[in-house]
């Protein structure tokens, strides 16, 4: 599949059933179906999740199972270029009180390595629900721990990107001081009006470091819900992403809908995200 501007991807799990009844998990059984059913639905590419969780049963925690995703990817067409490492919501890179993890951090640059094996372009450090930084001293230790790690992502030619739960101005203030080359800013759509945040204000702010977008929707204060279901403003999302320049993927992080299939519910939310840049570009 040729590449785009602007291609759409899906979360790795959401072309599976879904495991013990998380919305999101590494597909053990089924990770290399979701290559075709990515192609049967028109994706270009998936986001694959490297988690605590089944991290053992994970191929990209080899360099022989790297192989194997590389040739996956290869036969389908449908590429990774990027890993959701949720492994670090449960062993996060800073303690609560801001103290750095050297193990995470360690782990991290291992995981590194291997997604530059696999040719990813960058990797989503989420940093919300239990591994949220809630305070000053959070902030400063993740800042002294990337100042271990983004010398090999540079090395690498993996760029981070955060994902937070942090006020715009917080984040867009954190990364202007780490200033980094190899750091940017993941935009949760969902989370982000699930916090109440203003997407005007918000992606005005961390437009130059905006380097991946998760496309989801929920409810003001609650849980993920259908898109255009919920609080999110996708009409104004898309317009500043257009405003902005945004030329990386866009990756569905939808809910889970019961009745159509997972591939099928994919090529619906897929037409949704065609259709929100669609009018953006004609507004």
């Amino acid at each position: 599949m040729s590449e785009q501007k602007n291609p759409i991807g899906i979360m790795q799990g959401r072309l599976s059933p879904p495991m013990g009844g998380r919305i999101q998990s590494f597909p053990v059984d089924t990770w290399r179906e979701e290559f075709p059913r990515a192609r049967e639905a028109g994706l270009a590419c998936i986001e694959w999740v490297y988690e605590v969780d089944h991290e053992e049963a994970n191929p990209l925690a080899s360099e022989v199972g790297v192989v194997a995703i590389r040739e996956a990817a290869q036969r389908s067409g449908v590429a990774v270029w990027s890993v959701c490492a949720d492994y670090y919501m449960k062993e996060p890179l800073v303690e609560a009180d801001g103290a750095p993890r050297p193990y995470a951090a360690d782990h991290l640059r291992g995981l590194l390595r291997r997604a530059a094996l696999l040719g990813v372009r960058y990797l989503v450090l989420p940093c919300v629900d239990e591994s949220s930084l809630r305070s000053v001293a959070a902030l400063q230790g993740l800042q002294a721990v990337l100042a271990t790690v983004l010398p090999q992502a540079r090395q690498a030619g993996v760029e981070l990107h955060l994902e937070t739960d942090l006020k715009p101005a917080v984040l867009a203030r954190f990364l202007r001081e780490v200033s980094h080359p190899q750091l940017r800013a993941n935009y949760d759509i969902g989370n982000s009006a699930s916090l109440g945040y203003d997407p005007d204000e918000e992606l005005a702010l961390l437009a130059p470091w905006l380097g991946s977008v998760h496309v989801k929707d929920r409810v003001l204060g609650g849980g993920t819900v259908p898109l255009g279901t919920g609080a999110a403003n996708f009409a104004v999302c898309f317009r500043r992403f257009r405003q902005h320049h945004y030329a990386g993927p866009f990756i569905l992080q939808a809910a889970r809908v019961i009745g159509p299939s997972e591939t099928a519910l994919a090529i619906r939310n897929r037409q949704f995200v065609l259709d929100q840049i669609a009018a953006a570009e004609s507004g």
